[in-house]
């Protein structure tokens, strides 16, 4: 006899696929709209560009002439996207004239400055007015307005940098070009240094942050400051290794590189000379014999916080500067973005407030300009109406509050009627309420801190995030999010990497989804999904997961459709960077068309499945105590069970999909597909004959090929009691 069968929308992983009878237990690519499951939209490269580095921060907006923007912060540059273009507008750290090159028949060329360059591995320079080294077999097209990545710093004043082909002789000291270095924004990865059972053999640990001495130190000097190409990766205080020599000290500041106020020859090593170039160890947190290693230490990755302040673009390196860049101005894209004079210079976060219009700095320096002085819990805000006035006077609207509870603020988000403040630990609301306070701040829930700093969201007066034990939302009250994918997600999580956890809003289909790495991986790779308008009118709360990567997301709102970008870590053939060695990203419209194109038209298809619990049957009795031929899907799995055809249905269906019937005759026997299956179901397909028989069967339903979409309608199967043969 034929029976619906029925399935409850959004995935229940918390329970075996036998115990979730009646709902679907998994797929990838699919989203659920008005109960049913449906294959989501494919994705278009926008621009013909790949580019470089790992996409982290995406934010639209518009200029008063309504000509549309996309920021998008890579670790590496700062672009904005705009009528099909990528303009750079990373802001300059230095200009240094004077540089010239030296060749080895390689590809391999060392760039000398005049002058210390603060240049890390890995960083972008601009070259222009080159002379090319005579002799070298380069022109000087090779170089001119030309970016190319530091391979490596050999010392404060060289940098080495690689050519896509090897030079025709060996050259010293020759050529000349004006290097314009960018500011260094940070690692593509966020990678664990500390943790208990890290420490090794000889006090030694993993991961730790190197850099390299900018000025010699002799062996009978006694400094007590140490000059490092950068201490950005470096903690306040703390001890460096050079050679065989430890040295301690008790302040960073990180905008000079200078580590002060400790002492040389530190446990029981011994004073040396120590040259420029010579490489500097953190051992903060090194591990001395007999001592467990019990500190929890992670490099912080490069992100760029964004925001706009009418026309001006606001741009945050994280633990670092803020730039300004003004859409308003003539020939916007061809001008760089530029530091905010009298901002603060060091900030873990930024935002700016809704229609008073203040620049909010958290995490920040307690002394401006002094970034030594910055504190983790510290809240800073200009006068109103003003990007560079933040002392606090009688006649303005400046101000600094210090949170209470957690050690760190992890991040913040504007909200309808307030802004919304995560520490490790709590929730903060900050209102503003006028003069004389400006603002007001409020603690609204507890042992609920953001996991990472981008893994929040608002929509509609509700704030969702995730924390470090769940997921949460604050709809007036602090409210715990039941969630039926919770163990999935933070069973298979990569914790360390938790500042690439990102959350984006899908107005389109009513979601939130958050992007994050699974275990092994240092890389987004997967997703979960709240659909918010389907928990409220279905009421249950609807969740689901998948593996698409998007590290930066952005809501439709400027743009007629969401924007992401994803990073391929494996792929170093960006654009513009010789020598890029740091993945590149794709920036993609997302929901448009059924599969994924990318530039050049080259069309990959979006495989898109669900798969159903395990259902069995029942036999139901007469009053009378006979058996009727009447088959329940609610049974318990006492019979076999026959399934002789199914008569598919499909809302909407674009070529072709598949649908396997996964057979299991107990609990813990491996599914297999039923004999006759898979089947392929077109759009005329009337019935299909199975010939399946198990004590419980699954179903699953996918597509595999481009130009394919579906969503499912109710399928009708013939069931009936049945023996084993």
């Amino acid at each position: 006899m034929l029976q619906k069968v029925n399935f409850l929308p959004g995935f229940n992983k918390q329970v075996t696929p036998t115990g979730a009878e009646g709902q679907w237990t998994g797929g990838n690519n699919v989203r659920f709209r008005y109960g049913t499951p449906e294959k989501i939209g494919g994705w278009d490269q926008l621009g013909e560009h790949k580019l470089t580095g790992a996409g982290r921060a995406l934010h639209h907006f518009d200029d008063n002439a309504g000509i549309k923007y996309a920021a998008i912060g890579t670790n590496r540059i700062l672009y904005v996207y705009s009528g099909g273009q990528y303009y750079d507008i990373t802001p300059i750290n230095k200009t240094i004239t004077g540089c010239d090159f030296s060749t080895d028949a390689t590809t391999t060329v060392t760039i000398t400055f005049p002058s210390p360059h603060g240049m890390n591995e890995d960083d972008i320079v601009f070259l222009d007015t080159v002379t090319a080294p005579p002799g070298s077999g380069y022109t000087d097209a090779d170089f001119e307005d030309k970016k190319f990545m530091a391979t490596s710093v050999p010392t404060a004043t060289t940098i080495t940098i690689t050519m896509g082909s090897a030079a025709s002789g060996t050259t010293t000291n020759v050529g000349s070009a004006r290097a314009q270095t960018y500011y260094s924004v940070g690692p593509a990865q966020q990678l664990g240094g500390y943790g208990f059972g890290t420490g090794q053999w000889s006090g030694t640990s993993s991961g730790p942050a190197t850099t390299t001495l900018v000025t010699t130190i002799a062996a009978d000097a006694g400094v007590t400051s140490v000059t490092l190409t950068s201490s950005a990766a470096f903690p306040t205080s703390g001890e460096i290794r050079i050679g065989t020599e430890d040295i301690t000290f008790s302040a960073n500041d990180t905008s000079t590189g200078i580590l002060s106020g400790g002492a040389r020859a530190t446990n029981g090593t011994t004073l040396a000379e120590h040259t420029a170039g010579a490489t500097i160890t953190n051992i903060s947190d090194y591990v001395a014999w007999g001592e467990a290693s019990s500190a929890d230490f992670t490099i912080e990755p490069g992100l760029w916080v964004l925001d706009n302040y009418g026309t001006k673009l606001i741009a945050l390196i994280y633990n670092g500067q803020c730039f300004e860049w003004d859409s308003s101005i003539a020939n916007p894209t061809g001008t760089r973005a530029t530091i905010i004079s009298g901002a603060p210079t060091a900030s873990r976060h930024m935002l700016v407030s809704p229609v008073d219009r203040h620049l909010i700095f958290l995490g920040t320096e307690t002394t401006i300009g002094d970034p030594t002085t910055q504190d983790d819990m510290f809240i800073r805000f200009s006068d109103q109406e003003s990007l560079s006035d933040y002392t606090p006077t009688s006649t303005n609207t400046a101000g600094t509050q210090r949170l209470a509870q957690g050690s760190k603020i992890m991040g913040a988000i504007r909200g309808r009627d307030t802004m919304y403040i995560w520490t490790d630990a709590a929730l903060f609301l900050m209102r503003f309420v006028g003069q004389p306070f400006t603002f007001s701040f409020e603690h609204a829930g507890t042992n609920c801190g953001l996991i990472g700093k981008n893994a929040c969201m608002e929509v509609d007066g509700t704030a969702f995030w995730m924390s470090e034990n769940g997921f949460f939302q604050y709809t007036g009250r602090l409210e715990s999010m039941p969630c039926l994918v919770e163990d999935h997600v933070f069973d298979g999580l990569n914790s360390t990497p938790r500042d690439l956890i990102n959350a984006g809003l899908n107005n389109l289909f009513g979601e939130v989804s958050w992007y994050y790495c699974s275990s092994g991986s240092d890389v987004v790779d997967r997703v979960v999904t709240y659909n918010y308008l389907e928990s409220v009118m279905l009421k249950k709360p609807i969740w689901y997961t998948g593996d698409l990567a998007r590290t930066a997301w952005s809501d439709s709102s400027i743009f007629d459709k969401p924007h992401a970008c994803y990073y391929d870590n494996a792929d170093d053939d960006s654009y513009d960077v010789v020598g890029n060695t740091d993945g590149i990203t794709i920036y993609y419209e997302q929901e448009t068309g059924t599969d994924q194109v990318n530039a050049g038209g080259v069309v990959t298809a979006v495989a898109a499945n669900v798969l159903s619990g395990d259902f069995d049957i029942t036999q139901k009795r007469a009053a009378q105590g006979q058996m009727l031929g009447v088959a329940d899907t609610r049974g318990d799995g006492e019979f076999i069970m026959k399934i002789s055809r199914f008569l598919p249905d499909f809302i909407t269906q674009t070529g072709d999909t598949k649908v396997t019937l996964f057979l299991r005759n107990y609990p813990n026997s491996s599914a297999a597909s039923s004999p006759l299956g898979p089947f392929t179901i077109t759009s005329s397909t009337d019935k299909v004959d199975t010939r399946a028989r198990a004590r419980a069967i699954a179903l699953k339903i996918e597509n595999t090929s481009s130009s394919q979409n579906w969503k499912l309608g109710t399928f009708r199967l013939d069931i009936q009691p049945d023996g084993r043969r």
